[in-house]
């Protein structure tokens, strides 16, 4: 049975294999693999995105935009996809966190109930440095930006969380 993550891999084969990437027909399959695997952004690439849209967040629904609030939320998830390949074990504890503690940030942004948020919010950040810190990284240390990390975004456009297309 394949995993999401093999497809993925499978996918991505098929496409270089499509697109002339592989050099050679006899070159070895694990190899090719291998390079496109490590090709792929491990954890460090995507959790600065994260990041980002982390921040981008607050200032979304502190400013009743819980559409790009909630749209915030998913693509912060997706962005970790890639360490479902290449780095397995740390996507299982990304994936643990983003369905246990910050659930409750998700919650609030549907019901656009900014106390909530606020205090869902915190404790993530809370919960961030002490993952950190628990994984050996205890000098990156999250804090709450006075700004958001993308100022190109109009972060006051009333808005519904449903609004976000599938």
């Amino acid at each position: 049975m394949w995993t999401k993550a093999g497809k993925a891999l499978l996918a991505g084969c098929l496409f270089a294999l499509g697109s002339g990437a592989v050099l050679a027909a006899d070159a070895d399959p694990q190899k090719q693999i291998d390079e496109i695997k490590g090709a792929l952004p491990k954890f460090a690439i995507p959790m600065r995105e994260v990041g980002d849209r982390f921040q981008n967040i607050y200032f979304a629904a502190k400013g009743g935009n819980w559409a790009l609030a909630a749209y915030m939320s998913k693509y912060m998830n997706g962005a970790m996809n890639p360490a479902k390949v290449t780095k397995p074990n740390e996507y299982k504890v990304w994936q643990g966190f983003y369905e246990g503690a910050f659930a409750p940030v998700n919650k609030a942004i549907q019901a656009k109930n900014l106390k909530a948020f606020e205090g869902a919010y915190t404790a993530v950040i809370n919960d961030c440095n002490g993952c950190h810190k628990a994984m050996g990284y205890s000098f990156i240390k999250v804090v709450k930006l006075k700004a958001p990390a993308d100022n190109g975004v109009d972060y006051k456009v009333a808005s519904q969380p449903g609004d976000v297309p599938p």
